[in-house]
């Protein structure tokens, strides 16, 4: 069987992990972010057609 290669030691294992995950972090803000603009949107929408009906 074939062995693996070895590992590349550019960079520290620690500030690779960091690095992914303050992406991973970043990502997933920026889509809560985005998922709350389109709840509010979508509330904001219903309350207008509701005041409308009403009127």
């Amino acid at each position: 069987m074939a062995e693996k290669p070895p590992r590349r030691t550019g960079a520290k294992p620690q500030e690779t992990r960091e690095d992914r995950l303050k992406a991973a972090l970043k990502a997933n803000l920026a889509r809560r972010k985005a998922q709350a603009r389109t709840r509010a949107e979508r509330a904001g929408r219903a309350a207008d057609a509701a005041d409308k009906s009403e009127g």
